[in-house]
């Protein structure tokens, strides 16, 4: 498989534009530029095994990828926060008594 540069650039920039999109819906404000970037990329892997799952296919172009890893990034958003509520939040300190 080859990516032209054009291609890796859409790929960046659906990322950034879903991760920045699924931060302001769920945490009211983006999480930095890496932070964007990684959420909406995580977002479209699973946003791209998700929708086809539940039997929904939003077409191709530019803003069918948006919305795909936007739908993904606000599914894996979901996640870590209900894993934060379950298990107490990430990194945080736990006391352990003997």
């Amino acid at each position: 498989m080859h990516l032209s540069n054009e291609s890796l650039l859409v790929i960046l920039f659906v990322g950034i534009v879903a991760g920045w999109l699924a931060g302001r819906v769920m945490e009211g404000g983006g999480f930095g530029l890496i932070g964007d970037l990684v959420v909406g990329l995580v977002g479209a892997f699973i946003g791209n095994w998700l929708l086809p799952q539940l039997g929904i296919h939003l077409g191709v172009g530019l803003v069918a990828a948006i919305i795909n890893a936007f739908i993904g990034a606000v599914v894996l958003l979901l996640l870590l926060l209900l894993l934060r509520l379950i298990g107490g939040g990430f990194g945080g300190r736990r006391r352990w008594s003997i």
